[in-house]
């Protein structure tokens, strides 16, 4: 993430009102019939039964919680605060799997499940989410591809029905997924139309060439053009292993449910000898520049640095440093200067960290200067305390609100469980952000925040390519 996404099935029989004279005779004729007798019991004593103590069934209480189901690893919150119950399922490996040349592929085959399985032809599938109102999703990433599911307590059972189903069993008819392939190239192809967009994956073929990182997940024109609906055939074969599964789920929902929803749909699969570890190290040393020359009306940059991984003490220290940069940036260039209306220096939060430069601008020139400068200032002096505190306190705040939703919480507790081996590490994030101190930024500043890799798109007459030196 840069700090800059039904069968509820069969109706209720219905009673009319007309039944009900016949069911009221029925029961005043057996109150008649009987009562002799039962006024009988009711005037003879009769002795007390003997008490028997009510056995409760056990209630499983909140809390979080990992486990296995049939070699699966499940991670488990479980909340009683809201009924909402989400489940992100991930497809380990990413573009570290795929390669440059079949980039896209999970995505392709994921989207194009959606158009029908075995169980839920396509009608019967549109119909059945419907009528269940709720949701599942795809994102692929460099190091991953999620596979997400937002139900209700009382709509999951119905909903995982559909999803272990477009995961494991989808139909992959050819016109379908030809349908779906035409999709991916068209946004693809789109991207180059909004600048902001295109730099984003622009920057990063850049900032991370020769890295998985440098590889768009979602795939290219090349990539995705190349792959054919055998080879997705193949991927199901061969690729739907449990070693590559993880799976984090929060809500208002019980470790027995979810035991038995992964057991039913994963327990046959392979068992897979993919193994998780943490990505190599990113290009670092000497600064590099990716230029698309065009005549835009303001010209786009966006660079970075390679950063510490997950594991590190310095990780976030990083983030906090970024942070403070982007405030000097905000204040020099844009209230001071009025030189852009958006500039600041994103936090990559993946496996191994970046930090970078982003600004928009009439004057590229002027701009990187001035951020050369803001730099350099960052590396030289210390943040004050004051200062500090209420920048940890801004990160707290975001970090509270972004875990109101419980898609978010499993989000955290899994990229907690990969990125550093233990869930737990999720609810660490405030103690380590208010152990950040001032030497703490400007260490990490002079240590990280060199040998930018930065791609520009604008008029290159407007960017001297010497003034990257400097960084």
């Amino acid at each position: 993430m840069t700090h800059r996404s039904p069968a509820r099935g069969v109706a209720a029989p219905h009673l009319g009102w007309a039944s009900a004279p016949t069911v009221t005779r029925a029961v005043t004729l057996a109150v008649l019939t009987f009562a002799p007798a039962l006024e009988a019991q009711v005037r003879r004593p009769t002795r007390p039964a003997p008490s028997r103590p009510v056995v409760a069934a056990p209630v499983e209480p909140a809390g979080t919680s990992q486990f296995t189901v049939a070699g699966v690893p499940v991670i488990l919150r479980r909340t009683l605060a809201n009924d909402v119950v989400a489940v992100n399922t991930y497809l380990l490996g990413g573009t570290r799997l795929t390669g440059a040349a079949r980039a896209g592929l999970e995505a392709l085959y994921l989207q194009a499940s959606e158009q029908g399985t075995e169980r839920f032809p396509k009608a019967q599938l549109r119909e059945t989410m419907a009528q269940l109102g709720t949701q599942i999703g795809v994102n692929a990433t460099h190091e991953w591809t999620t596979f997400t599911l937002m139900a209700t307590t009382g709509t999951l059972d119905g909903t995982w029905a559909v999803y272990a189903d477009r995961l494991l069993r989808p139909r992959l008819e050819p016109a379908e997924v030809e349908f779906v392939r035409a999709q991916f190239l068209s946004g693809v192809r789109q991207r180059r139309d909004d600048p902001d967009t295109w730099l984003e994956y622009f920057a990063d073929s850049i900032a991370f060439a020769g890295t998985p990182y440098g590889i768009d997940p979602v795939g290219s024109e090349a990539s995705l053009g190349a792959i054919s609906r055998d080879d997705l055939l193949e991927y199901r074969r061969t690729q739907l292993v449990k070693s590559r599964l993880l799976i984090a789920v929060v809500g208002n929902v019980t470790r027995t449910q979810i035991e038995r929803l992964v057991r039913e749909a994963f327990g046959a699969l392979p068992a897979g000898t993919y193994r998780w570890t943490l990505p190599d190290t990113q290009p670092t040393g000497r600064p590099a520049l990716g230029m698309d020359g065009r005549q835009l009306p303001t010209n786009y940059l966006t660079g970075y640095f390679a950063g510490p991984p997950a594991t590190s003490p310095d990780y976030q220290a990083l983030r906090v440093a970024a942070a403070v940069l982007s405030g000097q940036l905000f204040s020099e260039i844009r209230s001071r200067r009025n030189l852009t209306y958006a500039v600041g220096a994103p936090f990559k939060e993946r496996a191994i960290a970046a930090a970078g430069l982003y600004v928009s601008t009439v004057a590229p020139d002027t701009v990187l200067a001035l951020m050369q400068q803001e730099l350099a200032l960052l590396k030289r002096e210390l943040i004050t305390r004051d200062g500090l505190e209420q920048l940890v306190n801004q990160f707290l705040t975001d970090y509270y609100l972004d875990n109101e939703t419980n898609l978010k919480q499993a989000d955290g507790l899994a990229r907690a469980y990969l990125y550093r081996g233990d869930w737990q590490l999720a609810e660490a994030f405030p103690d380590e952000i208010r152990r950040v101190t001032p030497e703490d930024v400007r260490r990490v500043a002079q240590r990280y925040l060199t040998g930018l890799r930065l791609a520009y798109i604008g008029d290159p007459r407007k960017l001297t390519r010497s003034r990257l030196s400097a960084f």
